[in-house]
């Protein structure tokens, strides 16, 4: 697969667009956007769609999010280059590869052997070095605990008391809570050991996050 001018120039008007999403602001991100093609992490049949405002199956019965949700997540992650940053739901390897670009130190967590395999070559096409485990997102990752961040990319029916236990205190959350066909974006700061400040941010559509046991 080529990143042709054609790709390119695509890349250029999806910027556009979230640059039109006023919650979307932080310059880094869209930064990533453009290092990062899109098109590389979808089947060749989609490669003409691939810089449209869609989500895309990408195989075991899992998608490539929204360009827009994988940006205002980015968004609301405020990461800071350097941070380590656990993602629960490599998926595709999209979203890692954008935190990755954004400077962060990243963990990662996929729940299906097809993705994982998938996801661990392409983040190393691109030359970066993220931690991808194959694993039960519901456990996070203690061995490599505490994260300045948490981001989660599948929607969650509640918020895992382990992923909580292994952010940093005055570290952020990013999880869609919600059982059903829609989820609640949530920004869950830890104030404290003991205490959680939680924002909402609309409601969104994402595929649910899987039982909390992992076959290999």
């Amino acid at each position: 697969m080529q990143d042709t001018y054609k790709h390119k120039g695509m890349r250029k008007q999806l910027i556009q667009q979230l640059r039109q999403d006023t919650r979307i602001t932080n310059e880094a991100i869209f930064e990533a956007f453009d290092n990062v093609p899109r098109h590389y992490f979808l089947d060749l049949v989609f490669v003409e769609q691939a810089y449209s405002n869609m989500a895309f199956q990408i195989g075991a019965g899992q998608t490539i999010s929204h360009p827009v949700t994988v940006a205002f997540q980015s968004q609301l992650l405020e990461i800071k280059r350097g941070e380590k940053v656990l993602e629960i739901g490599t998926g595709s390897g999209f979203q890692t590869c954008i935190l990755c670009q954004m400077g962060a130190k990243v963990f990662s967590i996929e729940r299906q052997k097809e993705l994982y395999d998938k996801a661990k070559n392409i983040v190393r096409f691109f030359g970066f070095n993220p931690k991808i485990l194959f694993g039960d997102g519901y456990k996070g990752m203690p061995a490599f605990a505490p994260f300045d961040k948490i981001i989660v990319t599948c929607g969650a029916p509640d918020v895992p008391e382990a992923l909580i236990t292994q952010l940093k205190v005055g570290g952020i959350m990013v999880i869609p809570v919600g059982e059903g066909n829609e989820q609640t974006m949530k920004r869950i700061t830890k104030v404290s050991e003991n205490e959680l400040q939680i924002e909402e941010f609309g409601t969104f559509k994402f595929v649910p996050m899987l039982e909390r046991t992992v076959k290999k």
